[in-house]
This record gives C-alpha cells, structure tokens and sequence, in this order.
C-alpha cells in the first residue's frame, strides 16, 4: 500500500515502511541537489525495497548528490559510487564498493567436491592455494580465478567430472565490513 491511501491520517498511525516512504518523500520536497536518505528502507518487503532502489538510481542519474546510511551491505553495494565504514563513530575504511576493504585483490575461493575415486593429489596443477578437507570437499584460494576456472573446466570435462557443486566466492561487503569493524574495535 503506498501513501495515497493514507492522505489525510496522522503520521504515528502509518506502518514502518510507510513512514519511511514519508521520510523519503520529506527529502525530495524542493528538489534538492544534495539529499540525505537515514536508512530509507528499513521496514519495506523486498518489493517497496527495490523500489526505493530504483528511485535512488533515479535521483542519481538526475545529477542528485545523495548521502544514503545503511546497514544493509546489498544496499550499499547496489546503489553506492563511494562507501565509508565507520566503526565506534571512526572511519575506519573508504573505497568504492569493487575496492574496499582490499576487495579488489583479496583471493577468491573456488570449491568443489570430487568424485570418490580421486583425492585432492588429482586436482590440476593451478595458481594459487589448494586445500583439501577429509570429505572430498577442494578449495582453492587465488588471486586469479579465471586461469584456475579454465584449468579446472577443461581437467573436469575431459574426464567426465560433472563438479557439480563447484562454486566461485569473492568476499562479499557484508565480510569485508565485519572483518573491518572486528580489527577496528
């Protein structure tokens, strides 16, 4: 329900999501080049969430200068040019969402579990790190994984290894954030 259908009630008898719609729609009045969204989208379901996402794009691509906090690293990720992380009111990072944190060369797990027969010592040779735990399960952290990725595809098809758990992990906002709030305190 947007807020059409509420013209006219008190501000306090309106949901969460929809006092945070008014909150935003406060923001734009004047249409200001520079607007501060305080976690807008706290309390809106999926939908009305990337809703606001679109609207945010939308101001950003009208040349708006928008300073959005939040604590939801998929938001800040989808919507942000520059992220800061404060920590015990201390900024303790700055970057751009592919950069933060180191993001930008911090290794990428590729994992996998091989066939029964095979053991870890079968794994191709390739660029990085590989471990190997009692369930079959590889992982492999490196800096580069396509060239691994190549390796690993053409090794599994020639063989008919179906690898069909494979999965590659970059580290996402939400880990980098925990992991530099956590040294930071």
């Amino acid at each position: 329900m947007g807020l059409t259908e509420k013209a006219g009630q008190r501000c306090e008898k309106l949901s969460g999501g929809q006092q945070r719609r008014l909150d935003v729609a406060l923001a734009l009045v004047g249409d200001p080049e520079l607007i501060f969204l305080d976690e807008p989208t706290t309390g809106f379901d999926p939908s009305a969430r990337h809703m606001a996402w679109n609207m945010v794009r939308d101001l950003r691509g009208l040349g708006k200068t928008i300073f959005l906090t939040t604590h939801f690293m998929d938001e800040a990720e989808a919507l942000a040019d520059r992220i800061l992380i404060l920590s015990a009111g201390r900024i303790v990072a700055s970057g751009t969402p592919e950069t933060i944190g180191d993001r930008a060369s911090a290794a990428t797990i590729i994992a996998f579990t091989l066939p029964e027969d095979l053991t870890h010592d079968d794994v191709p040779s390739v660029a990085g790190t590989v471990t190997a735990n009692g369930n079959r399960r590889v992982e492999i952290s490196t800096k580069d994984p396509m060239p691994a990725l190549g390796v690993l595809s053409s090794w599994a098809a020639q063989r008919g290894y179906p690898l069909s758990d494979i999965s590659v992990h970059r580290s996402s906002l939400e880990e980098i954030y925990l992991r530099l709030t956590e040294e930071a305190s």
